[in-house]
């Protein structure tokens, strides 16, 4: 099996002892550097402890022939554009599942005709991780409200909409919401 461990790791800017060190149970630097060079081999137990240390799914961490790799040609820093100082690689985006999309058919605040927003759907129970990020609330009648979360009071959701000039919204007791956590953008 081929894993893209290294290049995940390195994208998070961890070194083999962190990636070690936060394993459940924790291992060495040793065996995190023989499982990425192929030295020793990766079961599954193996590849989700160490997607959970990285916090990406184990399927991330593993090289598929439909799904290639994109290498880094640059790096864009405040200071402008520079080479990476070693090969690195990007992995494609993948939706959790459960993952619902919104289409945005025309300009809007900061969305652009032609984004896809991908969203995390929440149980009333967690609304109050969404606070001060865009979510769908879906309303009677098929409708739903977008827009800024911007506060909570007992069943009640106060949204901003997105673009100049909007009035607060007020919803009363959706049976969930979605959190906006990727955009997708065609240049």
């Amino acid at each position: 099996m081929i894993t893209a461990i290294r290049e995940v790791r390195r994208a998070k800017g961890l070194t083999l002892d962190d990636v070690a060190r936060r394993c459940t149970p924790p291992t060495t630097a040793q065996t995190i550097g023989r499982l990425e060079t192929g030295t020793r081999t990766v079961s599954v137990a193996w590849l989700n402890r160490i997607a959970a240390a990285l916090e990406v799914d184990a399927a991330d961490l593993v090289r598929l022939p439909d799904r290639p790799d994109i290498p880094v040609a640059a790096l864009l820093e405040a200071d402008g554009a520079h080479a990476p100082r070693r090969p690195a690689t990007l992995v494609s985006p993948r939706p959790d599942a459960g993952t619902i999309a919104i289409a945005v058919e025309a300009s809007i605040g900061e969305y652009r005709a032609g984004d896809a927003i991908w969203c995390e759907p929440l149980p009333p129970a967690a609304f109050g991780r969404a606070l001060n990020r865009d979510v769908l609330v879906p309303r009677p009648a098929g409708r739903f409200l977008f827009g800024r979360l911007i506060g909570r009071e007992g069943d009640r959701l106060q949204l901003l909409p997105p673009g100049a000039g909007g009035r607060q919204q007020v919803v009363s007791d959706p049976p969930w919401i979605a959190v906006a956590v990727q955009l997708i953008r065609a240049l």
